[in-house]
């Protein structure tokens, strides 16, 4: 963070949830409720596994550690969030705001690199069942695991030097917010294309999330294929909430501005591009295994 010809900043100011001041106690007590209720059943999971010699698995064993990934993945936002809840503040500082965004990255991308070993645990015990406990030895999970954080620690590292290298102010003017061009509509059917584009997006969200409850309630479709449709499913859900809902808040606000918070969608539109292909792929290689 250079110093030289530049303005200082210190602090960012959150936007926060609309909440009325007298509402405030009532919302505090809500989020907090729900952060120590992941937390706790977390921590019971874990506890649970190390307690039960017959948890002591491959497939426990990455549980726990998506478990313990889940309680720092919430615990990067939600304390700082009751924090400013209870004093009545939306600021949060420069180095917080970067530190924020390094530990969110590491923790998301460890979550979907643990999804990834159990999913590879899977596929040995239902491909290769009797070189199972040869191949899922236990050198291998912990190299797994470790594997899983030094790209998850990249990675995240990686694209928080890209973040801060975007928000340097040496001799630049500062820009808060971008305008979107949209599409040519005019004000007065406005209201039409809100109502198609919502009716659009909720008919695909509804639409995927029948494929998913279909394959985890009908036991036939427990096979490997399935496993990795749903999970492409549930891609193409945060695939297109990514952008639909502030395209329909725009509309519906009659706006066209986005802050610098565009970066974040940018970011997740990427991911989610990225996992879909990698799904994709998985796929493809599950009908190869099946047919040779």
């Amino acid at each position: 963070m250079r110093r030289e010809n530049q303005s200082s900043v210190s602090e960012f100011l959150l936007l926060g949830l609309p909440i009325q001041p007298e509402e405030q106690g009532m919302y505090y007590t809500l989020f907090l409720v729900m952060y120590l209720t992941t937390v706790l059943g977390n921590l019971l999971i874990i506890l649970l596994i190390r307690l039960d010699s017959r948890l002591h698995t491959p497939m426990y064993f990455f549980l726990s550690h998506l478990a313990l990934t889940d309680i720092c993945f919430s615990s990067v936002t939600a304390p700082k969030m009751l924090m400013n809840m209870l004093m009545q503040t939306q600021s949060i500082s420069y180095a917080g705001c970067i530190s924020q965004e390094y530990f969110f990255l590491l923790f998301a991308d460890l979550d979907s690199f643990l999804l990834t070993s159990m999913a590879y645990d899977r596929y040995v015990a239902i491909c290769h069942p009797l070189h199972y406990s040869r191949i899922m030895s236990q050198k291998l999970c912990f190299l797994l695991v470790v594997v899983s954080w030094v790209l998850s620690s990249s990675n995240a590292l990686l694209h928080t030097l890209l973040l801060t290298h975007l928000m340097r102010r040496d001799n630049q003017t500062s820009v808060s917010e971008f305008l979107l061009l949209g599409l040519p509509i005019q004000p007065e059917e406005q209201g039409v294309y809100y109502a198609l584009f919502l009716v659009m997006y909720l008919t695909m969200v509804l639409g995927n999330l029948l494929i998913i409850l279909l394959i985890r309630l009908d036991s036939r479709l427990h096979t490997p294929m399935y496993f990795f449709l749903s999970h492409l499913v549930l891609t193409d859900i945060c695939f297109s909430s990514v952008t639909a809902p502030k395209m329909l808040m725009n509309m519906l606000m009659q706006t066209q501005s986005i802050s610098n918070g565009c970066i974040c969608p940018d970011l997740f539109f990427l991911l989610f591009g990225y996992a879909e292909s990698f799904f994709l792929t998985s796929v493809a290689y599950e009908r190869y295994m099946a047919r040779y």
